[in-house]
């Protein structure tokens, strides 16, 4: 079988080189050549359009930046469905968007006889680099038979939320206690610090505990050494999930207070001089640490 993917970033690049590891052949294709060239050094064939993943693979993988970004590329200028012959049976989106943009993604394929599956995940890089994703996934139960053998290579476990949309609706509310969780971590780490608490020793002493979670246990250490590459989440596009919250909660009559408070941190971020928005999320703690000096000599946000 021959699967393609579309999308090399933080993410997409260690599930692409799963489904290598799986056996598979692998077509891919990305906006910047750097990502795509290692992945063809490692086996890959090297797609020179969406459109030519779209025509020569069975299933085809999406791990994009943002609802905008995978309208592009699916339905714009040489983008998957501009093929002129399209073998695909199935799409699985793993980027992170808008539930309504992804119903109208799904219509659009189904038109076309190809099934499209929203297929968020969560876990971060270290998840994608072994496989042990988890996947929220909305769609048809056919989609999602389809795509199985994708899903194996990638993920550790995938739970089907309902129909077209509903693995958005679900990681957004993932996101939600995300989006709060590290900037909770960023201030408790420079509250710690201003206390003389050791730091370094702070998660390692919470684990077990009801504060403990997978993003204390990541970020916590790199917060505390101030140490904030190779990066595992961009700030940017914490934010973007954040501002995906509000425009839901808006369209549905929700109230998202913490929500709110934490887009208006990740906002600040913009003015910081040593942050942007391409900044690891460890590096959040540096709205609250300016006076510190930079422990890591390589320190580049």
């Amino acid at each position: 079988m021959r699967v393609g993917f579309v999308g090399l970033g933080d993410m997409g690049l260690p599930m692409a080189r799963r489904l290598l590891a799986a056996g598979y052949e692998v077509i891919a294709w990305n906006r910047s050549p750097a990502p795509l060239a290692t992945l063809a050094a490692e086996g890959a064939t090297a797609a020179t359009t969406p459109a030519q993943v779209m025509a020569e693979a069975e299933l085809v993988g999406l791990c994009l930046s943002s609802h905008e970004a995978v309208a592009t590329i699916a339905f714009g200028a040489d983008g998957l469905f501009s093929a002129p012959t399209i073998k695909a049976q199935a799409i699985a989106d793993f980027s992170t968007g808008a539930a309504d943009a992804t119903r109208d993604f799904a219509r659009r394929a189904a038109a076309q006889g190809i099934a499209w599956i929203d297929a968020p995940v969560s876990g971060g890089v270290a998840a994608a680099e072994t496989g042990a994703l988890i996947v929220f996934a909305g769609g048809t139960e056919a989609g999602l038979k389809a795509l199985e053998p994708l899903f194996a290579a990638v993920s550790a476990r995938v739970t089907h939320m309902g129909g077209s949309g509903s693995g958005q609706v679900t990681k957004i509310c993932n996101q939600m206690i995300v989006a709060a969780n590290v900037i909770a971590i960023a201030e408790t780490t420079a509250f710690a610090r201003k206390a003389g608490v050791d730091v370094t020793a702070l998660a390692p002493a919470l684990a077990g505990g009801f504060a403990d979670s997978a993003p204390l246990r990541i970020f916590g250490p790199r917060m505390a050494r101030q140490t904030f590459k190779p990066r595992l989440g961009a700030i940017g596009l914490m934010r973007k999930d954040a501002e995906l919250v509000q425009d839901l909660a808006s369209q549905i009559g929700a109230d998202v207070p913490l929500i709110d408070a934490a887009r208006a941190v990740y906002d600040r971020v913009e003015a910081h001089p040593d942050l942007s928005f391409d900044s690891d999320l460890s590096a959040l703690v540096r709205l609250y640490e300016d006076e510190i000096a930079i422990l890591d000599e390589g320190f580049d946000p």
